[in-house]
């Protein structure tokens, strides 16, 4: 691989989750001696279980109610992680450096108006010109500033105006697959020296019908508030969808140095693939991104963020690759801590990675009874993500002092 012309440091986090907000909230739980209490939420979608949005002032970084308004929930918790991750990085007061900043955004579709939906559905059982009926309630219905508020650039368009980021922008969409190229393509443009410093990041909202019900037709949803991540023989017990809104602020070192920004870790590398994933192809993929990514080993000071979906057997294979590749190395499992984002599930992985770098502690574990306990401070962390239908990626993290 070629080298690239900068390094590449992580100088801002911006996170939220079902734990709370903020990286300060998510530092607490990551060096307990014991493994967090799950925050979830097995009652309003039962039999389905989330990890929930928390309590938020949104005033706190989306000052304006009428942003607020026309905002649905996932673009304020992206917007509300974008102005968390400027505040740390001390961006948010510079003009000129937001003026000049990079943005990447990953991005879902919007949500369903539920009440229109069900409205419409019951009506066309009364009627056989359903096609007519469609249209006239679409027209009705449907309030014009729900539109805008479903197309998936809105939330880099928000981000511009609430925090007048106004760079270059870039939107991917493409679930797992969008959060991992916007992490990548944010640090090959900084290590290629195209940009000095770079937003990138995404938001998912655990809390809607729609999105669980698209991920329940290939029946891959957790049933069991109960169950454990992992079970006995290596496979896991379903996705549980889980808000967060995850975003980084990604600059060159010679960029963190001259404004003297606290670094939190260095990234190394990061590389996405996709493909077909029968015939042992997911795990020659991962091979190959794993040696691209110079990802190895490291034995006790090193740390794998396991980004597992939970649908059973795609993670079962996932973890019988990690334990293969990193036998000594202890293992995390994202998902277990905070749910299962989509979008947003390789950020917030790596957020969280950055922050057991950046900390002298041994990071706790995340799954009771499942973790083996870490005997020493990370040093270097490897970050992945295997999207639940299509993706993969993994990423490499070392301590900067």
């Amino acid at each position: 691989m070629t080298e690239p012309s900068h390094q590449v440091v992580v100088t801002g986090i911006g996170l939220v989750t079902a734990l709370g907000v903020g990286r300060q909230a998510h530092r607490d739980q990551l060096f307990a001696s014991t493994a967090p209490d799950r925050v979830t939420d097995s009652e309003r979608f039962a039999p389905y279980t989330v990890y929930p949005l928390p309590e938020i002032d949104w005033s706190a970084q989306i000052p304006r109610r009428g942003d607020q308004r026309q905002m649905e929930n996932w673009q304020r918790l992206g917007v509300y992680a974008a102005g968390l991750a400027l505040d740390d990085a001390g961006f948010k007061d510079d003009a000129e450096a937001c003026a000049s900043m990079d943005m990447i955004v990953a991005a879902g579709g919007g949500e369903r108006d539920i009440a229109a939906d069900t409205l419409i559905i019951e009506e066309s059982r009364k009627r056989n010109d359903r096609e007519q009926l469609l249209n006239d309630k679409l027209t009705t219905e449907l309030r014009p500033t729900l539109f805008l508020a479903q197309l998936s650039n809105l939330l880099a368009g928000n981000i511009s105006i609430v925090h007048k980021v106004t760079g270059s922008s870039r939107t991917l969409m493409g679930e797992e697959g969008a959060g991992i190229s916007a992490v990548e393509t944010a640090y090959a443009r900084i290590a290629a020296g195209q940009s000095t410093h770079c937003l990138a990041g995404g938001a998912f909202v655990s809390e809607r019908l729609d999105m669980l019900m698209v991920m329940e037709t290939i029946q891959g949803l957790g049933k069991d508030p109960t169950a454990p991540f992992w079970n006995q023989d290596g496979t896991a017990n379903g996705m549980n969808l889980g808000a967060s809104g995850a975003f980084l602020v990604l600059e060159s070192l010679e960029h963190a140095q001259a404004r003297g920004a606290h670094v939190y870790a260095r990234l190394e590398a990061v590389f996405g693939d996709r493909g077909p994933r029968d015939d042992g192809r997911l795990e020659k993929r991962l091979t190959r991104l794993a040696d691209d990514a110079g990802a190895s080993d490291g034995g006790a000071d090193t740390v794998v963020f396991s980004g597992a979906s939970g649908y059973p057997d795609l993670s079962a294979r996932e973890r019988a690759f990690l334990k293969s590749r990193f036998p000594a190395t202890p293992l995390r499992t994202v998902g277990a801590l905070v749910g299962h984002s989509v979008e947003a599930h390789f950020p917030t992985a790596v957020a969280l990675a950055c922050l057991a770098l950046d900390d002298a502690a041994p990071i706790s574990p995340f799954a009771a009874g499942e973790d083996a306990p870490a005997s020493t401070a990370a040093n270097s962390a490897i970050v992945t993500t295997i999207g639940h239908v299509r993706g993969e990626g993994i990423a490499r993290l070392t301590r900067t002092s």
